[in-house]
This record gives C-alpha cells, structure tokens and sequence, in this order.
C-alpha cells in the first residue's frame, strides 16, 4: 500500500523526483559492482590476444583507418557544399552536432517497458529529451536523469514515437513502437502509399527533438486490412537495440535552445521528462495514448 501511495503521489504531483535522483545516487555504486564481472571478463580475454592476432587486428584497424580517412575528407566537402547550398535556400540549420559516447549499464526489455541505464548522466551534461544512437541508428532518447546515470527510453517502447521519412521518396509517418515485438508501426500510410518492404526510414527532425537524416528502421513488411483505411506497415530498428554495449548521446542544438523546442512540442507529444502528463504539475493525463517524440 505504501509502494501504491508514493506511485499515485508521483503520478499526479510529480514530488518525488528528488527523491529517485537521490536514491539512484546511492544504487549507482551496485550498478557499477554488478557491470564489473562482464568488464573484467572483456578486460581478461583481451590480455589473453596473442601477439599474431594484435598484430593482424593492427594491420586491419591501419587499412580501415586509411578508407575511413579518405571517406571523410569526402564528406567534410559534402558538408560545406551541403551548408552553402542550405544558405541559399535561407536555412538556419547551421548547427554543429557533438557526441559523447556513454556504457549500458543494465537493460529492462520487459513486455511492459524497452528501456536502458547508461553510465552518464547531469555531471556530463546529459539532459532529458537528448537522442540516443549506437553505431548504427537511433536507439531511443533520455527519460530521467541522475547525476552519474540516465535511463533512455528505447524506440520500440510503447509509448514511444519518432517522426520519420522514407529516403526513396520522402514519404512522412510517425513509427511507434510495439512493445515485445520489438518492432515499430507506422502510422496513417494511406493505402495508396508508394512504400515497399526495405525501405530506409530516416528521422525527419519535424518533431524538434532527433536531428533529421539518422537511420531508423528499414520497411519489413506492408499489408492490407479490408476494414482498415490505412495500409499497416512493420518496420525492424536499424540499431542494435539487443547487443549494443556503447551508446552515443547527441547534441544538436544549445541546451537553452534544446529546452526551447522541447517546450514547444511538449503540448503535442507529451511531457519529455517522463512523465504521462503532459499538462504539467498538478494535472493528470491517462497513460494510454501517450507518445513520446
């Protein structure tokens, strides 16, 4: 009854969000107790490496460092031709992006909830509503933060919801996420729709909180329902949501700016520091229905 009291209390006052910060201070050192196996695990099989095998990774790591640095000196010229081009058009993207890479500490992928704990949080400057990516797509966004810790929510949580855009042809929906089945639906594709299965689907930045172009989903299936006036579509996460073990937190904008576009789509996508309401302090809003952008 206790533990059903202070639930309901943080439901509706959302008073006790100095107390979790406090709490998650003091369980932060078991987190990183129980994460130590694993660590010293990976620490051990990497003092075990014969010198042949360091020598072939070193020559491997040399090669690709070679192609990786002739690529990007492609793209640095992309970009400036890409911000000249965004200039002229009147843009005001012009915005550098700057990353931090952050470890899982724990994984809840539980049918109720898809969510992570990584090991940065207020101290380096993570903030509620920041993007969360791994090394190949977008992973989710940062719900609660903590002074060393910040739990992200995964996209493919239920109530999660991340605009996107198909590359072949810019077509715009909305992917949520389903929960166990680890994939997401898009929503509101009109049946005469021009999308197909291996579609890449690309964050549109419409919402103001993922920077657009990020891959996130590739069209796994698309299907017919007599009844429905929409076509469904299934779409599986790009990213490694299951064996990531780093985690890049995004920057895009100014923190004050951030906090600016994150007020701005607070009264359409709900409250981004996680809670259901999205009506503020004092007032309720019914858990069903409520998305995350």
């Amino acid at each position: 009854m206790l533990a059903i009291g202070l639930i309901l209390a943080d439901h509706r006052d959302q008073r006790l969000g100095a107390l979790r910060s406090t709490l998650a201070v003091l369980v932060y050192p078991l987190q990183l107790l129980a994460d130590f196996p694993i660590r010293y695990a990976r620490q051990t099989q990497d003092r075990m490496a014969d010198e042949g095998q360091l020598r072939n990774q070193n020559a491997e790591l040399k090669r690709d460092n070679l192609i990786l640095s002739a690529r990007s000196q492609q793209l640095v010229a992309l970009e400036a031709e890409n911000m000249r081009l965004r200039d002229l058009l009147g843009s005001s993207f012009k915005i550098g992006e700057r990353v931090l890479i952050a470890e899982i500490l724990a994984v809840d992928l539980a049918d109720s909830r898809q969510q992570i704990l990584i090991n940065k949080g207020t101290n380096s400057g993570v903030f509620v509503g920041q993007p969360v990516l791994d090394a190949s797509a977008v992973m989710g966004q940062v719900i609660h933060t903590n002074p060393f810790s910040s739990t992200v929510l995964l996209i493919t949580d239920a109530d999660h919801a991340l605009p996107v855009q198909v590359t072949r042809n810019g077509l715009r929906s909305i992917a949520v996420g389903s929960g166990p089945g680890r994939e997401l639906d898009l929503l509101h594709i009109p049946k005469n729709a021009d999308i197909r299965v291996g579609d890449l689907l690309v964050s549109s930045g419409l919402g103001g909180r993922f920077p657009p172009g990020y891959p996130v989903a590739r069209v796994s299936a698309v299907g017919q329902v007599p009844d429905n006036p929409f076509t469904t579509v299934k779409a599986e996460p790009s990213a490694r949501l299951d064996r990531s073990r780093e985690v890049l937190l995004v920057w895009t904008l100014s923190p004050e700016h951030h906090q600016d576009a994150l007020s701005r789509s607070e009264p359409a996508f709900g409250n981004p520091a996680g809670s259901r309401s999205a009506t503020g302090p004092g007032k309720s809003a019914p858990r069903r229905g409520t998305r995350r952008e």
